[in-house]
């Protein structure tokens, strides 16, 4: 018998508190999982949903999409797991892998036009996702990940989100020893994208506006720090990740470009944002957009962290207790680095 009801905690409307809620999971399909969350991690995207800050909702949205668990059931047609086994879901549950499938064919499934989010989120039935904020979460085996047994289970959840987020540009734009990397935004994307590309042998710079992420960046593996209230001093950069989606003007960043160089765009503001063409035509430059990453792409970020030891700082907090002091501790900027939810 399977299960048929998954106890959860839902957003109901913008900036509202996440109350219990409990909802009826779609049916076990032959290629579907279910996983048994033992943690879920709290992901700035997250807020940005249950403040409706990048789109309308339709209420109430379980979030989370950083769930590490075991597996609990398993479809007829469901190979390469095993009950009980560790595992982890990320940002989507479903895209097509068609061949006909430009993204899904190229290992971009991440940016499949018929993919369907881990939560906030319809499937093409018209049944809603719902995330990890909860006891358990049902998903197609294909968006299912096998965790290393090396990485404590709070450690990775992150991993899932801001890990893959953060590994997959390096990794595209080839970043190797001799290239000069800068990551802005030293939080929950910035401290790992520093241990990433210092783990690649990049010389890294932290870039913040904020003198008291100095001593941990450095920590990292940060090699320098640029204090931006100070302005964005000398240095350039081959690769620059900005992770923060406070700001609306690309400029002041641009000009921290060598020639050739590349801004890459993880974090989302909510609102537009202006560069002056002359910022990129002056110093050959480009402005790269990255959105999380394909499966093979989070199988690699958790074979790579476990390799080289790098793991999130995290805060843990009780899920059924603590969770909407720790949403708020998120939202305040208060958690260094992560904070992870447990079941």
């Amino acid at each position: 018998m399977t299960i048929s009801k998954i106890d959860a905690f839902a957003c109901f409307g913008a900036k509202q508190p996440v109350k219990p809620f409990e909802y009826t999971p779609r049916p076990l399909g032959p290629k579907d999982i279910t996983v048994k969350i033992s943690h879920s991690g709290i992901c700035g995207s997250d807020l940005h949903h249950m403040d409706e800050g990048w789109k309308k909702e339709d209420w109430p949205i379980v979030p989370g999409h950083e769930i590490i668990g075991t597996v609990l059931e398993m479809g007829d047609e469901v190979t390469g797991f095993e009950l009980g086994q560790l595992v982890g879901v990320g940002v989507q549950v479903w895209t097509c892998f068609a061949d006909d499938c430009r993204a899904c064919t190229t290992n971009s499934d991440n940016l499949c036009p018929k993919r369907v989010a881990t939560y906030s989120a319809e499937y093409a039935d018209g049944s809603k996702t719902y995330g990890g904020y909860a006891t358990h979460v049902r998903v197609q085996s294909t968006h299912v990940v096998v965790i290393p047994p090396t990485l404590p289970r709070a450690h990775a959840a992150p991993l899932l989100c801001a890990g893959v987020t953060t590994l997959t540009p390096l990794r595209r734009l080839n970043v190797k020893a001799g290239t000069s990397v800068g990551v802005v935004g030293i939080g929950g994307l910035g401290h790992l994208a520093i241990q990433f590309a210092a783990a690649m042998g990049a010389r890294v710079t932290a870039v913040s506006h904020s003198l008291s992420k100095k001593t941990e960046a450095l920590a990292l593996g940060a090699s320098a720090f640029v204090n931006m209230a100070d302005g964005p001093g000398a240095e350039k950069f081959d690769v620059l990740i900005m992770t923060s989606s406070h700001f609306s003007n690309m400029d002041p960043y641009l000009a921290m470009l060598e020639i050739n160089g590349t801004a890459v765009i993880l974090g989302a503001p909510e609102n537009r944002v202006d560069f002056s063409p002359f910022s990129v035509i002056a110093n050959q430059c480009s402005i790269m957009g990255s959105l999380i990453g394909s499966v093979a792409d989070m199988k690699e970020t958790l074979r790579f962290a476990a390799e080289h030891n790098i793991k999130p700082l995290i805060e843990e907090f009780d899920m059924k207790t603590q969770i909407n002091d720790a949403i708020q501790s998120v939202r305040d900027g208060k958690v260094r680095y992560r904070a992870v939810l447990k079941v």
